[in-house]
């Protein structure tokens, strides 16, 4: 996992991602000054390191000498070997207040440079979208590029968050559109896609998997990545009756194509308390991988370069390799032809299984039995602190929790109740269900037969027992395998890697 360190706060913003001969290629925005947009290399995709920044913000009285928005990189469609960074520049005369869509060059991916010159930088026109800062909500969206080559027509889209002149000013947000008609000559044509709900449609990516075209844009009203999709390149773009990618926390997702897959990398907002202030970290979890189900709808499986991290693998099949954490009397494990049989028909009780542990993925084969309550337990101590993954299998819900003793309880103060993020998922009554839960560093990720339902970052535990529990229901559980997945640092490099939250020297009552 990825996060840019700095004194007191600093965060990564916006990224894009590039795979080119054996190398991603991170560009990202630095918060809160957006400043510079910083460059990371890795081999993975999951390891960084950082490299020289590509592009600053302009020279005072330039048009981008305010700040610089998001980016995307993509190759040169008239210079062989070449790259193109379009992205997002704000002017201080202006306070800011007009997005534009500028341009750099680049042979090499490493060395950028400016055109400031011909048709850039661009700026969104009437009357097909708002363009002043009379119109709407006072300023001009016109942010988010993404370029994009269709494969079968040659055409050449740049997409951008944009908002159309008319409608209630909060539901104006769209998928703007412009068409280069010559090399670095465009021409603005009515949105690609106008939801009519939401103020704005922001980092907008478009392209084309199994034979369908799929739109994605990420949504501030409930801070979650969307989708559309459509049968030919201009739409109409629908969506399915769930057409939400990764629940609350995952924001500002971004395509990046390798050889053989197509991953997603977004960042995710983790809550922090900074000096008694609540702030929010944002950080780089590793990308996943972008499929289709049998009904065309996109969906998300985990990387299979973690494979490359396992260093133990542990099989559990029978009874005596459990330990029940509260010695519950109603509680039962047992052994039988068909797996290994846990239940509890009163109260509550968690099956450890052997060890601590801190990286790790657990794979099973899970069948429900009664209708009561389970989950997993996972990072737990001999107290039954921990996180706590519930899972509601009939109505198809998961939850990650993090539950415990507070280190200095009083009254109703006692604990710590904090659920981190909930998603849904298609249920039923039984199963069986392939389940795999996956934890390296602060990452957290669980997938149900075969798909990621929850992504997450957290640091409340770092290591302990992982095992199932039981609530007036029981489990049989097959092929049940936990491995050990090794932690790479960053390469070459002082910085870490980002597994524990990192403060300044005074939080930890030093340097006073």
């Amino acid at each position: 996992m990825y996060a840019s360190h700095g004194f007191l706060r600093s965060d990564i913003g916006d990224v894009d991602v590039v795979y080119h001969d054996g190398i991603y290629h991170l560009f990202h925005l630095v918060l809160p000054n957006h400043d510079f947009i910083a460059h990371a290399v890795s081999t993975d995709g999951m390891t960084w390191r950082r490299v020289k920044n590509a592009l600053f913000v302009g020279e005072p009285g330039e048009w981008d000498d305010d700040m610089l928005w998001t980016m995307h990189v993509t190759p040169d469609p008239d210079r062989q070997g070449e790259w193109r960074m379009f992205y997002t520049g704000l002017a201080r005369a202006e306070y800011g207040r007009v997005q534009r869509v500028g341009l750099a060059r680049s042979k090499d991916l490493y060395t950028w440079e400016r055109c400031n010159h011909g048709n850039y930088p661009l700026q969104v026109p009437g009357p097909l979208y708002e363009s002043t800062v009379d119109e709407g909500r006072k300023w001009v969206s016109f942010r988010d590029p993404f370029f994009y080559v269709d494969e079968d027509t040659g055409e050449r889209l740049l997409l951008a968050s944009a908002r159309v002149k008319e409608g209630p000013v909060i539901r104006r947000g769209c998928v703007g559109l412009a068409r280069e008609t010559k090399p670095d000559k465009f021409t603005f044509e009515p949105p690609l896609y106008r939801p009519g709900l939401y103020d704005d449609v922001e980092v907008p990516n478009l392209f084309r998997l199994d034979g369908r075209y799929y739109l994605m844009g990420s949504i501030r009203e409930d801070t979650k990545i969307h989708y559309w999709y459509a049968e030919t390149i201009e739409g109409p773009y629908q969506n399915f009756f769930d057409n939400v990618i990764l629940p609350t926390g995952n924001y500002a997702g971004r395509i990046c194509r390798t050889s053989d897959r197509l991953l997603l990398f977004n960042f995710f907002s983790k809550t922090e308390y900074v000096y008694g202030r609540e702030v929010v970290k944002k950080l780089l979890p590793p990308p996943k991988e972008l499929v289709t189900d049998s009904a065309g709808r996109l969906k998300l499986k985990s990387n299979s370069d973690f494979n490359d991290l396992v260093t133990h693998r542990q099989v559990v099949t029978a009874s005596y390799q459990c330990k029940a954490l509260y010695s519950n009397t109603h509680a039962s494990a047992i052994d039988r032809p068909d797996g290994l049989h846990l239940s509890c028909k009163s109260g509550y009780e968690a099956f450890m299984l052997p060890g601590k542990h801190e990286d790790f993925r657990l794979k099973a084969q899970l069948m429900l039995e009664g209708l009561g309550k389970t989950g997993l337990v996972l990072r737990m101590n001999d107290e039954g602190d921990g996180y706590y993954l519930s899972l509601d299998l009939v109505n198809g819900i998961a939850q990650m929790r993090a539950w415990g003793a507070n280190p200095t309880p009083e009254f109703e103060h006692a604990f710590r109740y904090e659920p981190l993020q909930e998603a849904h998922f298609r249920g039923s009554d039984h199963g069986p269900w392939q389940i795999e839960v996956l934890a390296h560093g602060l990452y957290f990720e669980f997938s149900i037969d075969g798909y990621v339902v929850l992504s997450l970052v957290d640091d409340s535990f770092i290591e302990g027992g992982i095992g199932f529990y039981t609530e007036s229901a029981a489990v049989c559980l097959k092929d049940l395998v936990v491995e050990t997945l090794s932690r790479p640092v960053t390469e070459h490099t002082v910085e870490p890697a980002y597994s524990v939250t990192h403060r300044a020297p005074d939080q930890e009552g030093e340097g006073r």
